[in-house]
């Protein structure tokens, strides 16, 4: 397969932030490297470079038809890095739609004699599958392959992921975290400290992925209270990550714009039982009475009314959560 344009790859990389549940505005040249961009994610906010190329076949009958790389074209080394966040040296391939991650500080000087890095296809079918897989490489560095829907947890955790993907026991416990299965106790206590925080961390990411991943498609990846789509709209939990009985189940989550999921997290407005989107009335009263009632009229015009829900009713919020939420937020 040709190498993927320029528009291709950067919108690549912005569907895999959207995928992970954060969004990447790019903030350099499409053609340049490193492309540049502004992530935000949750309430944080951080710049990330990314040098990124298409994982092609290439070099002919010769090589081993296993073997992928990425050609370190139109840079010269040593690789500059961002000095205020992440650093990414990626490959993409299109028929997985599945990215290879290298150590970047294992390439920051390189031959410029067609300099390429390579990595083994069946390592990124196996993050299909698994959300993460580890290929060792000659050099002793450590190949992270991961699915878009991975790419906040990569991004957050790079260093440690190719550290870590070196520990046998690790990698597998990532495999699994991937898969969203939960490693066991005595699995957590084999390996050290410090790599149970990374394997704990991603399984956190990875379950928030696949939860806005489940809830976006059962609402149409439309808001339950406006019907826009236009991909700006969020997963929210309806009983919130922490609370006790809350889970990443689609039956307690809503599709919302990110206005309406800020106003429901800050408790502006709550889901009744009969399923309608309402204001907080002390809220409000409390908006107002501080002069920040700014456009209230117009936000309430998409409240009282039942929310816009799943075609299926399996997939319907389940009226534990929201009694349970109602309660929580003391509503």
């Amino acid at each position: 397969m040709p190498a993927l344009s320029s528009s291709e790859i950067v919108h690549a990389i912005e569907d895999a932030f959207t995928d992970s549940s954060a969004a990447a505005l790019l903030v350099s040249q499409p053609r340049s490297q490193p492309r540049r961009f502004y992530v935000t994610a949750g309430e944080s906010s951080f710049p990330i470079w990314i040098y990124i190329w298409t994982l092609t076949h290439g070099g002919g009958a010769a090589r081993p038809k296993d073997e992928y790389r990425i050609q370190l074209t139109s840079v010269t080394p040593p690789l500059p890095e961002n000095p205020s966040g992440p650093t990414l040296l990626l490959g993409y391939e299109p028929n997985t739609k599945c990215f290879a991650g290298f150590d970047l500080r294992k390439h920051r000087a390189f031959s410029r004699q067609s300099p390429s890095i390579q990595i083994n296809i069946l390592a990124l079918r196996e993050a299909v599958r698994d959300g993460f897989a580890f290929s060792r490489k000659g050099n002793d560095e450590i190949a992270v392959a991961f699915r878009p829907d991975n790419m906040l947890a990569y991004c957050l955790n790079c260093e440690n992921l190719h550290e870590s993907g070196a520990d046998a026991a690790v990698s597998t416990l990532l495999s699994k975290v991937g898969r969203l299965e939960t490693p066991t106790d005595r699995e957590m206590e084999r390996i050290a400290p410090e790599r149970r925080r990374v394997v704990t961390k991603v399984s956190r990411l990875a379950r928030d992925s696949d939860f806005r991943r489940k809830v976006v498609v059962a609402y149409d990846r439309k808001c339950c209270v406006t019907g826009l789509q236009l991909r700006l709209i969020d997963a929210a939990h309806i009983l919130p990550v922490g609370a006790e009985g809350s889970m990443d189940e689609v039956q307690n989550g809503l599709c919302l714009s990110p206005t309406y999921h800020r106003a429901y997290d800050r408790g502006l407005i709550y889901l009744s039982e009969d399923l309608r989107m309402l204001i907080n009335p002390k809220k409000k009263d409390d908006l107002v009475r501080l002069g920040l009632g700014g456009g209230l009229r117009d936000f309430e015009t998409h409240l009282g009314r039942e929310i816009l829900l799943p075609p299926d009713r399996n997939q319907w919020p389940r009226r534990q959560f929201i009694r349970a939420a109602n309660k929580f937020r003391e509503m």
